[in-house]
């Protein structure tokens, strides 16, 4: 039906122009003259829907067409948290039986989700919202500290990562060549691997949690002690077990990675805005060395602590 690879981005209530349009312009615009990598076009009630900035967007084709497509993507939308259409999950799911490529950019990966199409897979969405989405989809393996995440399902995370999720895609279907064209086209970074860190920052939980909160005020007033489980337990007012079985459920990792977790956060902090040598940041953070907050930071994060100083000190 269509003489180049068709993608399908959707239009929904809510949806974000910035991500809707980056993935027609990566994949759409006729670079240096040439026809276009991609015949795209958007799919959407065709009466129009609001944006979240106030502007309207009108798709030229209903969303049951976009069964038609060779990749169909969900851009992010203010309403990612649902309810969802019955019909768009379903013809999400159709759509994947059929052999259709299926993306998400942003918060476009609830809807996903919700589909049930990332159960068992390992996803990424924007990072302030990793933990509801581990949270509200237990089946689903959430990397927030990634740019985009290809399970063959494809999840972006937030905003400009968008562009190195088309990226990704241009490499997959045209080539290294290519996608390094389109990346000098759009003035960005050929390559950014999709587990490059989004420079994010730990975010609490988006739910009441007393429990996590005394913890959360306990532990970063108490980073250079050695916090062992029963420790821990004891300020959330629990058993060990308890504790545990408490942060595979709401947390979604043990107590132990949540404590380095902490700890490298104190670390950004004083590499943001401190001038002190990473020995002594490794020693205020419970680091016993600087081998053990540079493994830790890098882990987490995704480099190492002195070149995160040099990108974001202020």
């Amino acid at each position: 039906m269509y003489s180049r690879h068709h993608v399908a981005i959707l239009t929904l209530p809510g949806s974000t122009l910035f991500e809707t349009g980056i993935a027609l312009q990566a994949l759409g615009f006729p670079w240096d003259g040439a026809d276009p990598l991609y015949d795209t076009a958007l799919y959407g009630p065709t009466e129009g829907v609001q944006l979240n900035d106030g502007a309207s967007l009108t798709a030229l084709r209903p969303v049951t067409q976009a069964m038609d497509a060779d990749t169909i993507i969900v851009p992010a939308t203010t309403g990612f948290d649902g309810p969802h259409s019955e019909d768009l999950l379903d013809l999400l799911c159709d759509a994947q039986d059929a052999g259709v490529r299926i993306v998400s950019i942003c918060t476009g990966a609830f809807i996903l989700a919700a589909a049930g199409l990332l159960d068992g897979r390992t996803a990424t969405t924007h990072w302030r919202h990793c933990e509801l989405l581990a949270h509200r989809y237990p089946k689903v393996t959430v990397r927030g500290n990634c740019l985009y995440v290809d399970d063959e399902v494809i999840t972006g995370a937030g905003s400009a990562a968008g562009i190195d999720l088309c990226l990704h895609l241009i490499r997959k279907d045209y080539g290294s060549t290519t996608a390094n064209a389109v990346a000098r086209n759009l003035v960005v970074s050929a390559h950014r691997p999709g587990g490059q860190a989004q420079f994010t920052r730990h975010q609490p939980l988006l739910r009441e949690a007393s429990w996590i909160s005394q913890l959360t005020t306990h532990v970063d007033d108490n980073l250079t002690a050695d916090l062992q489980l029963h420790d821990l337990a004891a300020v959330a007012g629990v058993s060990p077990r308890t504790l545990t079985r408490r942060f595979a459920e709401e947390v979604g990792e043990s107590p132990a990675k949540w404590v380095v977790q902490r700890r490298v956060e104190h670390a950004r902090t004083l590499l943001e805005t401190t001038t002190l040598p990473i020995g002594v940041v490794a020693a205020r953070c419970g680091f016993n060395s600087p081998l053990t907050l540079r493994i830790s930071f890098r882990s987490i994060v995704g480099i190492n602590p002195k070149d995160y100083r040099a990108t974001f000190a202020t």
